[in-house]
């Protein structure tokens, strides 16, 4: 089968996968706790005085630091690997599907897209870019930090099973919880199968830069064009 096509079936590459301490993987759930406490500390007392543009980037410094920093952890051992390091299903696969992507979000999302040309509070850079970022910092905490771990405990399919229903129904998204059911049930559905998706790709590339981009760009476009500053 091409490595064109492998990827799309999930199909890559098997290599060794990192093994931490124990000790490690306590600092390591302990640093991804530390990290969204802050996040949602900054939100309640910080947000807007400090805007995203500024405070999503810091947010995801912080997070990069603390993997080393609190966990003892390097970023390579998360998946964050050289472009170099990668094999060729890999390199196809993402940028399949991020070119992909940047090509039907604009289409799917153009009318509001057209509709937010005229707000300046709604520019690419004051959320388009910020929530770039955003994506990024979920998908190094609850995939890169906590399933990670979680699945070192547990096995791959009770440990990202369980990181899911918390990146899911845990601080990232309770904000649905005060919703109607109408539009709370679809958006949990929603956001627990993508992120049953992202985990299941990381744990069968072991790339998290893959899952980190895609989840970037689609965070990214979506949030752009509907306008949902929600936490």
């Amino acid at each position: 089968m091409s490595p064109h096509l492998r990827g799309h079936l999930l199909l890559f590459d098997p290599k060794p996968v990192p093994v931490h301490s124990p000790s490690a993987g306590v600092r390591l759930l302990l640093a991804a706790g530390f990290v969204e406490v802050v996040r949602l500390v900054a939100v309640r007392w910080r947000y807007p005085a400090i805007p995203l543009w500024l405070l999503l980037p810091t947010l995801l410094g912080l997070t990069l630091w603390a993997v080393r920093g609190i966990g003892g952890v390097k970023l390579s051992h998360l998946g964050f690997r050289r472009w170099r390091d990668w094999t060729l299903i890999e390199k196809s696969y993402f940028l399949q599907v991020a070119v992909i992507a940047n090509v039907v979000f604009p289409i799917l999302l153009a009318g509001q897209l057209r509709r937010l040309g005229t707000d300046p509070g709604m520019s690419m850079f004051t959320v388009f870019v910020p929530y770039l970022f955003f994506g990024f910092y979920q998908e190094l905490v609850y995939r890169g930090m906590v399933q990670l771990e979680l699945v070192r405990r547990w096995g791959a399919p009770i440990g990202i099973l369980v990181a899911n229903v918390l990146y899911t129904f845990g601080p990232l998204h309770w904000n649905y919880f005060g919703s109607r059911a109408s539009t709370a049930v679809p958006m949990f559905a929603a956001i627990f199968a993508i992120g049953l998706f992202f985990g299941v790709v990381y744990r069968r590339s072991g790339n998290l830069w893959i899952v980190a981009v895609f989840h970037a760009i689609g965070n990214a476009h979506i949030v752009w064009s509907v306008s949902l500053l929600h936490w």
